[in-house]
């Protein structure tokens, strides 16, 4: 039966190489295994998810798939079956059944690509070789946990759910295995099944490709981009071609709007797709999509406090938030993917507000919404008054959310260091470090913060510290961002000598010298502020840097004071507990004290983050 498979020749990347920079890019990634995230907020939270993967047994993982392929896994020789299957959205008669285990992968993958973690990749390297399994059952091409028939009846009219977006899961972490694990088996699994999906596509003309398009379709669009990209494949250009949602693209082009009351998480992967096709064919058209989708989601349309914007997991009306408060705001899903886009973004352009953006949504939605102890993930984050967090179960739930969560916490390390030829930009600050190659010589930046900066009280800035470490004398640039929310001049230190630092460019501060050992030092300054609802402007949030704080109390309560100052109502509270300053705040002068404390540290109590405020 191994005759089925196509042989691959494709030449695997090296996992711990830099990110190749494309010629549409500014800057480019590092590789996962360059940046290794030190002991802090996003460490903790990695190991936590990290536990939750090695957790789940293989069988369970892929019982939809088995189940599809015709193999018993009680009785044929499957790895680990268990008779504690997964249920939830993983239930065998659920319509979207197998969709978690291309997530499980993706997130599988990164994490050996940043860690070397043989326990892991031993159980994803048996993962792809069950697929192969049943992609051989299957005839050789259809690889999937739901049968071709549900393509058909869509094709057809008949909404049988959303395949496409079941289907490309497992194309999606097929993709990354290769990618991140160097798996050579994946690609040519995968390879097998884009070959089903173009001929299945030629059987439709342009305007029955588009009705079929116009059913959640996920990122097929970019698995094709991804796959063409590494292979150049011949079919892959028509896939690319035919999986075009001219329906959503054309009219963002006309800068119409498109956007409000849609479903959000449809649109945000085939704009990934636009952005992926840009970067394998340089087509300027594929960049004109992307930025014109985020200036019509995000620019155009505003935020909540949290850097999240939807709500019933549609778009709301641009700057319209108010009506829009309630159980089901800021889908998990949506979070992780436009902070996906933020960083296309970004690394095209080198503007420091898509990492301002990528900041507020990691800690406001990706931390917010992760359950710090079982790893679970909140689907939605209410912001409603006395709104409580939903926490999804281990192997019970598996909602789509439940999938990018896995994901989305193995990619910290990837939007904290950005590079080109002598150049590094620090744009998140986050305990971590980078070892690259610049101009030949090793290079080293161990990032840190200095938690003991005021030891009276709890301090009103962020202190990092930054070690360079070359092997030899290397002239490099290293650009700093200053976050939007820096109420103050940034202080930096050159090895104990406060520097006047260039900015070139809008949130960031550049230091170009000859670098050996060296440290330097950044302050930020920070104090309490104020977000108001734009249709609402005498209701606020309140932030502490780029952290939302919420309130713990049931309902809404009217505050008195000044809005634009804060720091005039909320003082800190219980601001120290042996070795570490605590982060909490309480109400002054107010008819009822509340207390308050970051939105990501909120487990089970109810709380509200939107206060009116009046004089």
């Amino acid at each position: 039966m191994q005759t089925l498979r196509k042989s691959c020749s494709t030449q695997l990347p090296e996992p711990n190489m830099p990110e190749p920079q494309r010629p549409s890019e500014k800057y480019s990634s590092f590789a996962p295994g360059a940046v290794h995230l030190e002991p802090g907020l996003f460490h903790k939270r990695f190991e936590v998810n990290l536990a939750y993967l090695k957790s789940l047994k293989t069988g369970n993982l892929l019982q939809n798939h088995f189940f599809e392929a015709g193999i018993d896994i009680f009785r044929d020789k499957t790895p680990e079956p268990q008779d504690d299957p997964h249920w939830g959205w993983e239930t065998p008669t659920c319509l979207v059944r197998g969709h978690f285990l291309g997530h499980w992968l993706s997130a599988a993958s990164r994490v050996y690509a940043s860690t070397r973690d043989t326990e892991l990749k031993v159980k994803l390297d048996r993962v792809v070789t069950e697929l192969g399994t049943c992609q051989e059952r299957n005839g050789g091409e259809w690889v999937f946990s739901i049968p071709e028939k549900y393509m058909d009846w869509t094709a057809s009219g008949v909404r049988v759910a959303v395949p496409h977006y079941v289907v490309h899961k497992t194309l999606m972490g097929l993709f990354d295995a290769y990618r991140y694990a160097s798996s050579a088996e994946a690609l040519t699994v995968l390879e097998n099944a884009s070959r089903w999906f173009h001929a299945w596509t030629r059987r439709f003309s342009r305007d029955q490709m588009d009705d079929i398009l116009d059913i959640e379709t996920g990122g097929m669009l970019e698995v094709w981009a991804n796959l063409y990209g590494a292979t150049g494949a011949k079919h892959l250009e028509d896939l690319l071609e035919r999986y075009t949602r001219a329906r959503l693209f054309d009219p963002l082009l006309e800068s119409k709007d498109v956007l409000t009351n849609m479903h959000a998480n449809t649109t945000i992967p085939e704009i990934h797709g636009a952005a992926r096709a840009y970067e394998v064919t340089g087509d300027g058209r594929w960049r004109s999509i992307v930025e014109r989708y985020w200036e019509c989601a995000v620019a155009s349309r505003g935020t909540f406090c949290t850097g999240g914007q939807t709500s019933g997991e549609v778009w709301t009306p641009p700057y319209e938030f108010a009506a829009r408060r309630g159980s089901a705001t800021q889908e998990h899903c949506t979070v992780y993917n436009m902070i996906r886009l933020a960083d296309y973004l970004f690394r095209w352009s080198g503007d420091g507000a898509y990492a301002d953006y990528i900041e507020r949504n990691l800690y406001n939605g990706i931390l917010a919404q992760q359950h710090p102890y079982t790893g679970m993930v909140s689907y939605f984050l209410p912001l409603e008054a006395g709104g409580r967090k939903k926490w999804g179960t281990p192997t019970h739930d598996f909602w789509c959310c439940h999938g990018t969560l896995v994901q989305a916490h193995t990619a910290h390390n990837s939007y904290i260091y950005y590079g080109r030829e002598k150049e590094v930009v620090v744009s998140q600050y986050i305990p971590s470090r980078l070892r690259t190659t610049v101009d030949g010589k090793q290079v080293t930046l161990t990032m840190e913060f200095d938690t003991e900066a005021e030891l009276s009280h709890r301090p009103e800035r962020w202190v990092i510290d930054i070690a360079v470490t070359c092997d030899g004398p290397t002239e490099m640039d290293l650009k700093l961002r200053v976050p939007d929310w820096v109420r103050d001049h940034p202080t930096v230190l050159l090895n104990g000598e406060r520097q006047t630092v260039e900015q070139p460019s809008p949130r960031f501060s550049s230091l170009s010298r000859t670098w050996h050992t060296d440290s330097v030092r950044v302050e930020l300054p920070k104090r309490l502020t104020s977000s108001a609802i734009p249709d609402e402007p005498e209701t606020v949030a309140f932030m502490d840097g780029p952290v939302v704080l919420a309130g713990l109390c049931e309902t809404e309560h009217t505050l008195r004071g000044d809005k634009d100052e804060p720091g005039a109502m909320l003082l800190p509270d219980n601001e120290r507990k042996h070795g570490r300053w605590l982060t909490g705040y309480r109400t002054t002068g107010q008819e009822r004290g509340i207390k308050f404390k970051p939105l990501h540290e909120i487990i089970d109590e109810p709380y509200t983050v939107y206060f009116p405020v009046k004089p």
